[in-house]
């Protein structure tokens, strides 16, 4: 890079870590605090506010792959995180290998309903014993209050699944390790290949950094695509499956956590809730969302009212306010762009000592760190450098808000 006129170069100063990782949503915090914990000096670098993008667009669901069996069978999606729910509550407790205590968490379950007259595949399998300990058929006397209107004539299920706020599991990981995560600039930040890895450029007012690292892990999600691009790697290929979220604010103050079984193999419709003030956000997911990528933010209005109001044909929407949230979910490239069924983490093409990360769906997170951990031992990668920092490189605190406390709302 040429040097203008009258400047100087000021030489970079050294930084050597264990890890460096790149990329402060849910998945860099999770590494971040799995690697710290087992003795590592580790650093995370983040441009914007921690989980911008597709972590804070998550509903919070911690599921055991249930919503992946209404074709009416297991699958290897389903199976893949059958035991999910129980890991994040041994964490909830302080007793898996990243302490979640603090927490907040939403519902300690998540429900599944068919409407009256749907006939599926997934409705008999509910019941099955091959769900058994994952499902429970509810007694009208057990419904949540919004389905104890008289009008409601459909089946109703309980998961184990819970969902946690995501906001405020951003915050249990960053609390601990709050100086080890920076702020880094891009516009003036490189990312370089080395011979077996990557070192990052960076600097902090006039002085200019240097980190090494035993091993550069992209974390980034979509994001990743740009850092592959900088360290000139082809491999691992990225995909991305768009969705655009609907989000309703109504006086409603039912608090509801479901997904409504339709005909096909995915939810008809996925809600999650969470209070704004004196009104109640319903987060719309699920089949309404993926077609919903095709739809203007009027049209997907249009559409989701139509839905609440087949649905929940006892509520009043007429004074809902509505918006839309696009997000595209960041994932290793898949035939035909099938939805992995693990988290993912492999090295960067012909770089053992830089990897890219996905951990492709929320609940999977700790899948994510156990296979951080276990590459770290096939590479016989073990702690070989202290903590220390410079203090005047720019720490990084601020959390993304939630997509209801950004949306511009909108009456239908």
């Amino acid at each position: 890079m040429p040097v203008p006129p009258g400047h100087t170069v000021t030489p970079l100063q050294t930084i050597r870590v264990d890890i460096a990782i790149i990329g402060g949503g849910i998945a860099g915090l999770w590494l971040l605090n799995r690697v710290r914990s087992a003795g590592y000096s580790a650093v995370l670098l983040e441009q914007q506010a921690l989980g911008s993008g597709q972590t804070v667009a998550s509903q919070g669901m911690i599921h055991g792959g249930v919503k992946y069996t209404l074709g009416g069978a297991l699958s290897g999606a389903s199976e893949a995180i059958a035991d999910m729910p129980a890991h994040w509550r041994r964490c909830m407790a302080g007793e898996g290998d990243v302490d979640l205590r603090g927490t907040q968490v939403l519902s300690d379950h998540f429900y599944m309903w068919s409407s009256a007259g749907v006939v599926s595949k997934a409705t008999a399998f509910l019941a099955s014993k091959a769900l058994r300990g994952r499902v429970d058929a509810l007694k009208k006397t057990d419904y949540p209050p919004v389905f104890r209107d008289p009008a409601f004539k459909g089946s109703l299920y309980k998961l184990v699944d819970m969902v946690i706020d995501t906001p405020s599991l951003l915050d249990t990981l960053r609390r601990p390790h709050a100086d080890r995560i920076l702020a880094i600039d891009w516009a003036t930040a490189r990312l370089q290949q080395t011979a077996t890895g990557a070192i990052i450029e960076l600097g902090a007012g006039d002085e200019r950094y240097c980190l090494e690292s035993q091993l550069c892990v992209l974390s980034a999600g979509k994001g990743n695509g740009e850092l592959l691009r900088q360290l000139g790697v082809q491999k691992p290929a990225m995909q991305l499956r768009p969705l655009q979220q609907l989000m309703v604010r109504h006086r409603h103050l039912h608090a509801l956590y479901a997904h409504c079984v339709g005909s096909d193999s995915k939810p008809r419709l996925t809600i999650s809730s969470h209070r704004d003030g004196d009104r109640m956000v319903w987060y719309l997911g699920g089949q309404l969302a993926e077609d919903g990528v095709h739809c203007s933010a009027g049209e997907l209005i249009r559409r989701g009212r139509q839905e609440l109001e087949a649905l929940f044909p006892w509520l009043d929407w007429r004074d809902a306010e509505w918006a839309t949230l696009p997000v595209e979910r960041a994932e290793p490239a898949q035939p035909g762009l099938l939805r992995p069924d693990n988290a993912w983490l492999s090295p960067c093409d012909g770089l053992p000592r830089c990897v890219v990360a996905w951990p492709t769906k929320l609940t999977l997170v700790p899948n994510l760190g156990n296979l951080l951990v276990d590459y770290l031992a096939q590479q016989a990668i073990r702690p070989a450098h202290d903590d220390a920092l410079p203090a005047a490189l720019p720490r990084l605190s601020a959390i993304a808000p939630a997509p209801w406390q950004a949306a511009t709302w909108e009456t239908a």
